[in-house]
């Protein structure tokens, strides 16, 4: 697992790129560093847990769903600070000083080089369906600001993810975690199992 993390800067390169390994035992480690690096840019500590949670939602739903729990293909994961100081224009000299360092919003980005499906198709098991799992895209969607699924130019998939810093979402998704761990329970930690479909392929993942 590689890093790379850089001062204020245009919001056109990442404040952090990772590239880590398709495998669950790395996934705490990821969360513990998002959202370690979301409580230094000034979110709540429930802001923070909400996206940490909603990184291993995703990475154990590429690991599960997209490398079919293979556990050595590439999964990559920026973070964008975005808004204040972090702008092209906050940046500019002479003006970082005078302005609040926190940003308004993290962006994260994570992509992959699975099977590419209609994003259309990422979607969230019905909720009125009682079983363990399957819930991960509709917890993303309810603790986050913004998700969206597209392909990748050539191959795999890419989740944008926006948490704002003042957002007014709730827990409320985050208490709907708890299944059995999407990555088998070796380090996944709360994960659920998504629905990625094609047409004629199983709808469901448990």
């Amino acid at each position: 697992m590689s890093a790379t993390m850089t001062a204020a800067a245009p919001t056109s390169e990442p404040q952090i790129r990772v590239e880590l390994r398709s495998n669950p035992l790395l996934l705490a480690g990821v969360r513990e560093m998002v959202s370690s690096v979301a409580k230094r840019l000034g979110f709540t500590d429930e802001a923070c847990g909400q996206i940490a949670l909603a990184v291993d939602e995703a990475l154990c739903n590429v690991i599960r769903h997209g490398y079919q729990r293979a556990v050595d293909r590439p999964i990559w994961l920026s973070v964008f600070a975005l808004g204040g100081v972090w702008t092209a224009a906050g940046a500019a000299a002479g003006t970082t000083q005078m302005q609040d360092e926190r940003p308004d919003a993290l962006k994260i980005v994570i992509e992959d080089e699975a099977r590419q499906v209609d994003p259309e198709q990422i979607r969230s098991r019905d909720l009125e369906e009682i079983r363990p799992g399957g819930l991960g895209v509709h917890i993303i969607k309810t603790v986050m600001d913004e998700a969206v699924y597209e392909r990748r130019p050539g191959q795999g998939m890419r989740l944008t993810m926006v948490k704002k810093r003042n957002s007014a979402t709730t827990a409320a998704g985050a208490k709907m975690s708890g299944g059995g761990g999407c990555c088998g329970g070796s380090g996944g930690g709360q994960a659920n199992c998504d629905t990625r479909t094609t047409p004629g392929s199983e709808k469901s993942h448990g």
